[in-house]
């Protein structure tokens, strides 16, 4: 007696391939790569509000080991790198700023110079709004011209903003510990001319306006020139 060779139904075939492409959008949401949006001017003038990025996930595994490391891009944080990782104050927040000070090095900002170990910083990225005040006179409550010496403890690092004189960073809330960072910055893949409250504000009001203003401005207010930049 022949049998019948088993057919699957077209629904199910679709309902499989759909259950698939949600499995592995998952697992590449969670482990691999993450979107990101730029809220804020505090990384200006290297990323600028309304970038949208690419967050390499995978780079940063939890404490490779050797075999790990030889066999996987994986590898430790090293300063410059830009991450993107839960703000210490408010966890459910993400934050974006590049990396200064590694565990066990002692950090300090004079005239708004950073130094290392007591050694200056070569920093070509930075941004400043006004320029140092060294011949006035500062308080020491005005952390973008002084600040420290400080030692980074272990398993945490020193972060700031390209654009020093307006980032909300290591400066004022602390170090950043090594568990809170999410991944690297790796590219944007679309950017967007908009106001910075189209970034900050929330609600369905906002988000309907917002909605409404990339499907009518898309072609004229879409920065061609910055899609697919590599981010350093």
């Amino acid at each position: 007696m022949t049998r019948t060779p088993f057919r699957k139904s077209t629904v199910r075939e679709y309902f499989e391939s759909i259950v698939i492409a949600v499995i592995l959008a998952l697992f590449v949401r969670t482990w691999v790569v993450q979107a990101f949006k730029i809220p804020t001017g505090s990384m200006e003038n290297n990323l600028l509000i309304g970038d949208h990025l690419l967050v390499n996930k995978f780079v940063f595994g939890p404490e490779p080991a050797a075999v790990e490391r030889a066999l996987l891009p994986v590898r430790d944080i090293r300063r410059s790198d830009i991450v993107v990782f839960k703000f210490p104050d408010q966890p459910e927040r993400d934050f974006i700023k590049r990396v200064i000070g590694l565990p066990g090095e002692t950090i300090e900002l004079r005239d708004k110079k950073v130094y290392v170990n007591g050694h200056p910083l070569d920093e070509p990225y930075v941004h400043f709004l006004e320029p140092s005040h060294a011949s006035a006179e500062v308080t020491s409550f005005d952390v973008r011209e002084r600040y420290g010496p400080v030692t980074v403890p272990a398993e945490q690092y020193f972060v700031m903003g390209d654009n020093r004189d307006n980032s909300q960073d290591s400066r004022y809330w602390g170090f950043l510990p090594r568990h809170y960072v999410k991944g690297k910055a790796l590219m944007i893949y679309w950017s967007y001319e908009a106001g910075g409250n189209d970034y900050t504000d929330e609600g369905v009001g906002t988000t309907v306006r917002r909605m409404f203003s990339v499907v009518t401005h898309f072609f004229t207010k879409t920065r061609w020139e910055r899609l697919f930049h590599q981010i350093h």
